[in-house]
């Protein structure tokens, strides 16, 4: 099956995200000794958080990966992809996490550093995961690559 556009994108973050949501409940109930409903809103707010900034991170690493010469995810580019997206998150979540929790910001760091250590690698699994399921961007198949060539040497012709 393969998606493309807004709806591959709708797809990916609403997969990505249920999960999300019931691993940092638990995970932030269990790091923080907070209740489970305290750790729920949390988590649901990082996921709003999260969709937002999947949505942002995803729409310019493809505009940027169709851009590139070489196609494909290589694991390289899956690892750029997964430290972009969860680097990025760490600005928006310590906050949240050391207020919604009640916790200092050093251990809201703490707290988000053990989960961006377990979503690093659930990011680059489930996109990969996702990737063999539902298919690569068209942006980046080699028949893109191809087309795009084709579309260049026409221009210029």
């Amino acid at each position: 099956m393969q998606l493309q556009g807004i709806r591959r994108r709708i797809v990916y973050v609403t997969i990505y995200e249920i999960i999300a949501i019931a691993v940092s409940s638990w995970g932030l109930a269990m790091i923080s000794g907070r209740a489970m409903s305290q750790a729920l809103v949390a988590a649901v707010a990082a996921s709003a958080i999260a969709v937002t900034w999947n949505y942002i991170f995803n729409t310019y690493f493809e505009r940027w990966e169709a851009k590139q010469t070489v196609k494909g995810r290589s694991l390289k580019r899956r690892i750029a992809h997964a430290l972009g997206f969860e680097g990025g998150l760490i600005v928006f979540l310590v906050p949240l996490f050391a207020w919604q929790l009640q916790v200092s910001l050093w251990d809201a760091f703490v707290m988000d550093f053990g989960l961006m250590v377990f979503f690093l690698i659930y990011t680059f699994v489930f996109t990969w995961c996702f990737d063999r399921i539902f298919g690569l961007p068209i942006s980046n198949t080699p028949t893109a690559a191809n087309t795009d060539l084709q579309k260049e040497a026409a221009a210029r012709a």
